[in-house]
């Protein structure tokens, strides 16, 4: 027989059975959907990454800044100038537009900028080539003298204020967005901050007979490039995050593609054995399946492309706020179409369908030809497949417990948590088996007893759909424990590391003494506490080190994880150090040991008497005594303080401080302004991760939906002869439902223990290997009842339209039931 025969016959069966076929697409279509949707926005976040890399950015070279963070002035930069540093000033900013949004201004001066610098392309050529090398209307001058050229990122390119529109705008889509880059002469009116210089650039060629810095400029210092490695590494653990969730979410939906192809192979068995005797061959039927599903595929792998653009477009102003707010990464809340995703997508279709329906490939393939006419041959195929699966799951749990021991990497991390969830999803079946086992022997009437054996042969159906549940429970479980978890510690610790009532910065030294002087003086302060920091080696690592005053405000509220029975008195003594949970895990590092801080010619020794939390911080940090730090480091800044005072009396003594001082916002900071903001990063860290949940409990609801609903025609041999015995169709649509209730609810039961082992994997592995630090894990039942909640409403759902569609069955479709061989 010809194989565009073979095609027209198998096709037949969906034009039979459209509700089947739209649960196929619909489900492949979820699953690639929730995959491309993550991808989308992974492409997008490393887009705007590699665009900020490209540009005129802050860290894109070594550069010059000074230490306390303020403006250097233009008459350091003359005389560093003549000094011989080779170096071009940038002032970056802020300013808000009429339309609200947050514009970031990028001053540079093109005539002393490094050739490094001119990366940056516009439409046709390089910056530098292109303000040297066209007329002077369009060239240098332009861009030096007014009305000014600036070149602005492509989201600017509608942007109404009248401030910018009397300059000529050239757009670029190599800006990260919402910024403008122009003269620095016109970046200072822009941003009213004349004469002043955010940072200074160096020149990768540096003059050798240059003066040196502490001579000529000892207020700055040299700030390295090495800020890419590590937003790189921390956000590479949030993009690897994403996409374990997008594989999870595409994995419950392969559970609808695999449970719909599985039973499209079982409708379709007596179809394969009369192409079979007609003479069609295997190799030919096999290639007509093959075909069959790459066309599903490509078709819901196209409409899958585009949910996962309209789901990648929902979230990604969440993901681009978090990534600002966690790391300051600068990332785009726009998406952009990107070939390489939707290729992706359409790749991971046809994978997963292909993977789904492997086994029944299989199944078909090897049994003989006249085997299909036998009601029992496919259920007979179907039981041996519980060994491999036994076998399989083994297998994940050896190797998730293989790497616990051994493995080291965040990949290794999230192989465990897949092999780990994976194993237990295929363990489901004969977990439920047992269970209903031990139901039925416990039933006494007959129509219960019916009831859990009925309910037992549905299992294989329905197994797929539990499995998907199971997993979609479990993730909830594990992530919203989770992320309650770090919500209780990280607010445990804001109020531990903030402690004091007000933080101030003085603007110099001399503004910084005369602050020391009016708060001792002060009949309401308790306790002015330093916060004075130097930027230097720890252990041979770059890192921070702050000397801190013998008070009781550090031994009462300090989160320490691990200490010495002495650890205060030695530290205050000069003789200890207290270093971060981070830098002590990359290390091993435990109590009693040596580590150095400085350059290693005159580095110093001192014994860790404690261990501390440090959440958000990827860097070495470490606690040093402040007489000991102000003797190794005596041009340490001295202008950051802790003010213990009154919590009522707080908001008065900052509007004091700040009208004798001239101070005020970031310099001047109370505690309650720092942990709002920090809570409020905090919560949007975490949005992308919960909408996924969701979205990944639907999809599993759906599940359970199309399974339930492409079986029902099949329960009637089933429910005919009960019928027959006396119940009624009311009756067996109530006990339809009821079965499916029951699943669900021990589903649940089954994903609480494996929820709470995903969240111990997130919190005591995954999150030490993405961040450097663990989480104590908290459980809360009361979410679990909520969960629970909406996984029985969903199956409730998903069960009452099949129960209903029985209800209304005609009797004589049951009796018809009798005339049939089965």
């Amino acid at each position: 027989m010809r194989l565009a025969t073979v095609l027209r016959v198998l096709w037949s069966h969906w034009t039979y059975r459209p509700l089947q076929l739209f649960a196929l697409l619909v489900g492949l279509s979820l699953a690639t959907g929730l995959w491309t949707g993550v991808q989308a926005i992974n492409t997008e976040a490393r887009s705007s990454y590699k665009a900020a890399s490209s540009t005129i950015v802050p860290n894109a070279l070594d550069h010059l800044e000074r230490s306390d963070g303020l403006p250097i002035a233009l008459q350091t930069y003359v005389e560093l100038q003549r000094a011989g540093w080779r170096t071009s000033p940038v002032l970056e900013g802020q300013v808000r537009a009429e339309d609200g949004r947050l514009v970031r201004v990028i001053g540079i001066d093109p005539v002393t900028m490094p050739e490094q610098m001119a990366e940056l392309t516009t439409p046709g050529q390089p910056l530098q080539d292109d303000i040297a090398s066209e007329p002077a209307s369009n060239g240098l001058i332009a861009f030096l003298a007014p009305p000014h050229r600036i070149i602005i990122s492509t989201d600017l390119a509608e942007l109404q204020d009248e401030r910018f529109k009397r300059a000529e705008w050239i757009e670029s889509p190599n800006l990260p967005f919402n910024t403008l880059l122009a003269d620095i002469s016109f970046a200072e009116r822009l941003l009213g901050q004349p004469g002043e210089i955010s940072r200074l650039v160096l020149d990768p060629k540096q003059s050798r007979s240059r003066v040196q810095l502490s001579e000529i400029a000892p207020q700055l210092q040299r700030i390295t490039n090495r800020s890419g490695a590590d937003m790189a590494r921390l956000t590479d653990s949030f993009h690897l995050n994403l996409s374990a969730f997008g594989m999870l979410a595409f994995a419950v939906g392969l559970f609808i593609v695999q449970g719909t192809i599985n039973l499209a192979f079982e409708q379709r068995r007596t179809m394969c054995r009369t192409l079979r005797v007609t003479g069609t061959s295997m190799q030919v039927l096999t290639l007509a399946l093959m075909l069959e599903l790459l066309l599903i595929a490509v078709i819901a792998g196209g409409l899958g492309v585009v949910l996962g653009y309209f789901i990648a477009a929902l979230l990604l102003p969440d993901v681009a706020a978090t990534l600002r707010g966690l790391y300051g990464a600068q990332v785009s809340g726009d998406l952009d179409f990107h070939m390489g995703w939707w290729l992706a997508g359409l790749a991971i279709a046809v994978a997963g369908t292909f993977l789904a329906a492997f086994w029944s490939l299989t199944k078909l393939i090897r049994m003989p030809i006249l085997a299909a006419n036998r009601p029992r041959a496919w259920a007979l195929m179907s039981s041996r497949s519980t060994w491999w699966r036994l076998i399989v799951s083994a297998g994940l749990m050896a190797i998730a417990g293989a790497l616990l021991i051994w493995g080291t990497g965040l990949v290794s991390a999230f192989t465990i948590v897949g092999a780990f969830l994976l194993g237990s999803a295929l363990l489901l079946p004969d977990a439920m088996v047992v269970s209903i086992r031990l139901f039925e022997s416990l039933a006494r009437r007959p129509v219960a007893q019916w009831f859990w054996a009925d309910t037992r042969q549905q299992l294989p159906g329905l197994s797929l759909a539990l499995m998907a549940l199971l997993l979609a429970l479990a993730a909830n479980v594990g992530v919203s424990t989770m992320v309650g978890s770090f919500r209780l510690t990280f607010n445990g610790w804001l109020d531990q590391r903030l402690a004091s009532e007000l933080y101030v910065r003085a603007a110099n030294d001399e503004q910084s003494v005369r602050l020391q002087n009016w708060l001792a003086k002060h009949p309401k302060v308790d306790a002015v506490l330093p916060i004075w920091s130097v930027d230097t080696r720890i252990g041979g690592e770059k890192g921070q080190v702050f000397g801190i005053a013998d008070h009781a405000t550090y031994r009462d509220h300090w989160p320490l994880l691990d200490k010495t029975a002495s650890v205060w008195s030695d530290v205050a003594k000069g003789r200890a150090i207290l270093v971060n949970e981070q830098f002590a895990r990359r290390n091993r590092l435990n109590l009693g040991e040596s580590v150095t801080i400085g350059e290693p010619a005159t580095a110093s020794s001192l014994s860790i008497a404690g261990i501390y939390s440090d959440y958000g911080n990827p860097h070495p940090q470490a606690l040093i005594a402040v007489d000991l730090l102000t003797n190794l480091y005596p041009e340490v800044p001295r202008r950051r303080f802790a003010i213990r005072v009154a919590p009522q009396e707080a908001s008065q003594l900052a509007s004091q401080i700040g009208r004798e001082f001239d101070l005020g916002g970031r310099a001047l900071v109370d505690q309650a302004s720092i942990k709002r903001r920090s809570v409020d990063v905090f919560e949007r860290t975490f949005t992308v991760t919960q909408a996924l949940n969701v979205l990944t409990l639907s999809v599993a609801g759906f599940a359970i939906f199309t399974s339930l609903l492409t079986q029902s025609a099949m329960r009637l041999p089933q429910l005919a002869p009960v019928w027959a015995l006396g119940l009624t169709r009311r009756q067996l649509a109530g006990l339809e439902l009821l079965r499916g209730i029951l699943l669900a609810g021990l589903t649940m039961v089954l994903a609480l223990p494996l929820g709470l082992g995903l969240a111990w994997l997130l919190l005591a592995v995954v999150n030490v290997e993405a961040f450097g630090w663990r989480l104590p894990m908290f459980v809360f039942a009361r979410d679990w009842l909520m969960l629970g909640f909406y996984g029985l409403f969903a199956t409730a759902l998903a069960a009452a339209i099949p129960a209903r569609r029985f209800s209304k069955t005609d009797p004589a479709e049951l009796v018809k039931v009798f005339a049939h061989e089965r």
